[in-house]
């Protein structure tokens, strides 16, 4: 089991969530509706809904406005979202993932298409770059919770395949199937995740220099800022000295 390794910018470049909170929820929203109408409007007795909610109180989300969320699923009210995935190269090659839930698929293709067509990079087909990635369920945790010995010997103990570590966070990956288990054991031990979700890890990490990271950076900003698109995944590794260099 790895322990501590730079994850700088695996999903996309850390404060990206410093969003307008109306956006940022109405995709947390958008998830939890989505969630309950693929299964059960409980939490308890749904995985993904579970995961949905705890993103959204990580984020401050009000429990008036999740449980509205909910409450479009069992009433059946709201539009229909189908979940989307597509996938490209960005500047200096960096494969790109894209995660949407969106209820017109032709205007979320052209959105992402423009995106990377104005930011250096293009879109490809089906299957063009999650090859290079693995399926994993992964458990966020701030920083503050311990330190990276701490982390490494809860996630151990709870059953979890790989911890990466930072002065600002923990990542926690673990086989999909465990995602669950093993984040109500780490519960038990580091307290309440900040998010705990599917995603895409990535076999190996590009380093990316400060020409091509600006470009990048703005590719992540423009597909993050679009409605429908949820997450953004990269095997891009950003320095701290290039990030410091942009400022």
């Amino acid at each position: 089991m790895a322990g501590h390794s730079k994850f700088k910018n695996i999903m996309h470049r850390k404060g990206a969530q410093d969003k307008k909170r109306s956006a940022q929820f109405s995709k947390l929203s958008r998830e939890i509706t989505v969630a309950a109408k693929m299964g059960m409007p409980d939490p308890d007795m749904n995985p993904r809904l579970r995961a949905a909610v705890n993103a959204a109180k990580a984020q401050s989300m009000p429990k008036d406005n999740i449980q509205r969320a909910i409450d479009k699923a069992t009433k059946g009210d709201g539009d229909n979202y189908e979940e989307v995935r597509y996938e490209g190269y960005g500047p200096a090659g960096v494969a790109i993932i894209v995660e949407a839930l969106t209820d017109n698929r032709n205007r979320t293709a052209t959105n992402v298409r423009t995106a990377f067509a104005k930011n250096g990079g293009n879109l490809g087909a089906s299957g063009a770059v999650s090859h290079g990635f693995e399926r994993l369920g992964l458990i966020e945790y701030p920083g503050k919770v311990g330190d990276e010995e701490k982390v490494l010997e809860a996630a151990i103990e709870a059953g979890a395949e790989d911890v990466e570590s930072d002065e600002d966070s923990h990542l926690i990956w673990v086989a999909i199937e465990q995602l669950h288990p093993v984040a109500r054991a780490l519960e038990k031990v580091l307290g309440e995740a900040d998010a705990v979700k599917l995603a895409w890890k990535p076999n190996i990490k590009a380093d990316v220099g400060a020409d091509d990271a600006a470009t990048l950076l703005k590719l992540i900003d423009a597909l993050d800022d679009d409605d429908d698109v949820q997450t953004v995944w990269g095997n891009y590794e950003i320095s701290d000295e290039v990030m410091e260099k942009l400022g």
